[in-house]
């Protein structure tokens, strides 16, 4: 009986040891992680877990009990410390030594670091795991205040999820604007006024030279008071088990429409690997979301199954700030201009961004009509025209050319 080991038990291996067995898989499972809790659901760490409004059990992948049940052996706080993709094994930092037939590598990603002065602080907060996000929860109370360091979507969400708590928060953005490196000026804008309504403070074009006890050092010299500080400046791809195991890495373990690495007895998906993306023409792309990581292992375990493998997704993404959703789906690359469908002013509209007639992304502001229509129309590849697109009073529906 074949046995396939998983290691990474976070959201993309503990999905692709479920649809294992969902897709009739009998042989032996194994899914090993770092951490100790089963697998979980991140997202909600920088919004509900921070407020209180979700317990562990809120935030489970699914209950505790589903692994025996399912015959599958969870081994939690193991990590894995080296491949011998020849041999079939893997070594753990305890000694432990577990065989393979089929390998799935679910290793995520990292929290990027910054290289100034006082990087390596041992209270400087990073919101990446259960035990980090207790670490800020902790931080957080009226009169306290957060300064987090990256404007991007989590550092966005954490500085909303402080003034929920009554602490107050100041967001210091090295770029021009916040969300600078993944989303239009519309919505940077958008979002900032958001935020400054709700009492954070903005602060663009800032350069952190350093970080001391009373805050954050600007590289004018300005320090910035903070009685916590949040370092949420991107991630890096945890590749450096795959790579000293030979396996072709480019930020990122790079994959197949399959999932499948350079090795063809070990798959890898979610965060951690870089893979084709169909809708925009197989561009090798890192994508860092949980319908990646849900459309990644279906993949691998369709593949490892011989079942007929899932049909390519649309990317798709979504950030929840105070009483505002923002869902995208597609991703901007080759777009040639960008259409605001929608008034940012009422707080619902959408950005399109489009090539030539057709859209390839789509950012929407509560308006989930033309999240959901965008991302049809970006995976039928339709011809859209511009001018029924930007009125709204056009259903999404009805924008296609005919």
């Amino acid at each position: 009986m074949t046995k396939v080991l998983i290691i990474g038990a976070g959201h993309a291996g503990g999905s692709a040891a479920a649809l294992l067995r969902q897709y009739g898989f009998e042989g032996g499972i194994v899914l090993a992680g770092q951490e100790t809790a089963p697998p979980y659901q991140r997202p909600p760490l920088s919004k509900a877990w921070l407020k209180g409004e979700a317990g562990l059990e809120d935030l489970l992948l699914r209950p505790e009990s589903f692994y025996a049940e399912q015959d599958i052996e969870l081994r939690t706080g193991v990590t894995a410390t080296a491949i011998d993709a020849g041999g079939k094994t893997v070594t753990f930092a305890d000694g432990a030594v577990e065989t393979y037939d089929t390998l799935i590598l679910a290793t995520g990603s990292t929290a990027r670091k910054l290289a100034i002065p006082g990087a390596d602080r041992p209270g400087l907060l990073e919101l990446r795991t259960l035990d980090d996000a207790e670490r800020l929860k902790a931080a957080l109370a009226p009169g306290r205040r957060l300064a987090v360091v990256g404007g991007g979507y989590v550092g966005l969400e954490a500085a909303a999820s402080a003034r929920a708590l009554g602490a107050e928060a100041v967001v210091i953005e090295r770029m021009d604007r916040v969300l600078a490196r993944v989303a239009s000026e519309p919505l940077s804008i958008f979002f900032t006024d958001l935020h400054r309504r709700h009492g954070v403070e903005i602060l663009t074009g800032a350069e952190v030279a350093g970080f001391e006890d009373g805050g954050v050092r600007l590289a004018d010299g300005t320090l910035i008071a903070a009685d916590a500080v949040l370092v949420g400046v991107g991630a890096f791809a945890c590749e450096a088990l795959a790579r000293t195991a030979g396996l072709a890495c480019a930020d990122g373990v790079a994959v197949d429409e399959t999932a499948r690495t350079s090795d063809p007895n070990i798959y890898a998906v979610g965060d951690m690997t870089r893979r084709p993306i169909p809708v925009h023409g197989g561009l090798m792309h890192r994508l860092e979301s949980v319908p990646n990581a849900l459309e990644q292992a279906k993949q691998a375990a369709s593949a490892i199954v011989g079942r007929a493998p899932p049909a390519p997704e649309v990317p798709w993404f979504w950030s929840d700030q105070y009483d505002v959703k923002l869902q995208i789906a597609g991703l901007p690359f080759g777009a040639d201009r960008q259409l605001v469908r929608g008034d940012p002013a009422d707080g619902a509209f959408a950005v399109f961004h489009l090539n030539g007639d057709r859209i390839v992304c789509v950012e929407a502001v509560n308006a989930p009509a033309d999240f959901m229509g965008g991302r049809q129309l970006i995976g039928k590849g339709a011809a859209v025209d511009d001018a029924r697109l930007a009125d709204p009073a056009v259903s999404i529906k009805a924008v296609a050319k005919a």
